[in-house]
């Protein structure tokens, strides 16, 4: 039996927490939440996520400013980050190339959530089997 991947969630709404914990949960998926930004990065290294789901927008500390902070964690650690967004799509895009993320995903879209997450920890296990 495979052990769960992990994926960490980064929101400061409770909301939006709750729901991506609650859409992505499974007997293969572990889902951790994290409120705001500051601490973040204990976060991480607390949890060791296979994943790091970022919002874009947080008080104080905005998810394009904490990922500067997160991707040398991130690297060292081998974990893709997604920006998980109500942005519009060409805003996220733009993002996504500018601090070189794995890609976003549009709060709301709950078919795309599941399939973007589900085709980075589970085809990244396959192609690493190879």
């Amino acid at each position: 039996m495979q052990s769960k991947k992990k994926v960490l969630v980064i929101d400061d709404e409770e909301m939006h927490l709750y729901t991506a914990k609650g859409l992505l949960e499974s007997d293969r998926i572990e889902v951790v939440t994290y409120r705001g930004s500051f601490g973040a990065t204990n976060a991480v290294r607390a949890a060791r996520p296979d994943l790091i789901l970022l919002d874009v927008n947080m008080p104080a500390l905005s998810g394009e400013n904490l990922v500067s902070l997160l991707k040398p964690l991130c690297s060292e650690l081998g974990t893709p980050i997604i920006f998980y967004s109500s942005n519009d799509e060409t805003s996220l895009q733009e993002l996504v190339r500018d601090h070189e993320v794995q890609g976003y995903v549009c709060k709301g879209d709950v078919i795309g959530l599941q399939g973007r997450v589900n085709d980075i920890l589970f085809s990244r296990q396959l192609t690493s089997a190879a």
